[in-house]
């Protein structure tokens, strides 16, 4: 059964490219495809909580730093509030490259360990083996066990893909799309074709 907590397999290879929007929120859609509706650092899902205010568009390397870059797709991942108040104007290892099954391992009782000197240090750097998130893991981790046992229909929920899907097709990036092919995997062209799964 999964935990919740299985980072992906692979390093994250990039499925969209829409580029020239001047605000960097208007990539909002995209990246929320992009990452699958969960937190790069710390995987918490938006189906676990409020979706509004709860998610934020997190600069890879900081607009104090690459100001030019604000608005640069590529520079942006999906973040809780509070992995990305964290992470400030830090410059930590890419979470898109580091943050693998291969790389970080989570254990039952919530702990979270690096396996390499990078993904120990992105660990680190965010405090995401502090006692708190600890018990938060720990408490989902059970939580999610529970509902598999005796509330599928809840577990579903929890683990399945959010109702609001966007729609990347209608949408029109003033720069274009450097990644088009990636729409036809999204998650919306995958449930209108009905190739969703239920879970992931």
């Amino acid at each position: 059964m999964p935990t919740g907590f299985d980072y992906p397999e692979f390093s994250h290879r990039r499925r969209h490219g829409p580029q020239g929007y001047a605000s960097y929120e208007s990539y909002r859609p995209w990246l929320r495809d992009e990452f699958t509706f969960r937190c790069v650092y710390c995987l918490v899902r938006e189906q676990w909580g409020r979706t509004a205010g709860e998610f934020d568009l997190d600069h890879y390397y900081p607009q104090t730093l690459r100001p030019h870059q604000a608005a640069d797709y590529d520079n942006l991942v999906y973040s809780c509030a509070a992995c990305n108040s964290t992470k400030g104007d830090q410059l930590v290892p890419n979470p898109t490259f580091v943050l693998t099954r291969q790389q970080v391992i989570v254990h039952h009782d919530g702990g979270m360990d690096g396996l390499t000197e990078d993904a120990d240090r992105l660990i680190r750097m965010l405090d995401l083996d502090s006692d708190e998130y600890r018990l938060w893991r720990q408490t989902w981790i059970r939580v999610l066990e529970l509902a598999h046992e005796y509330a599928p229909s809840v577990y579903r929920r929890l683990m399945g893909f959010p109702e609001s899907l966007p729609d990347l097709a209608r949408l029109r990036p003033p720069g274009g799309n450097t990644r088009a092919d990636g729409i036809e995997d999204s998650y919306f062209e995958q449930r209108r074709r009905g190739t969703l799964a239920e879970m992931y």
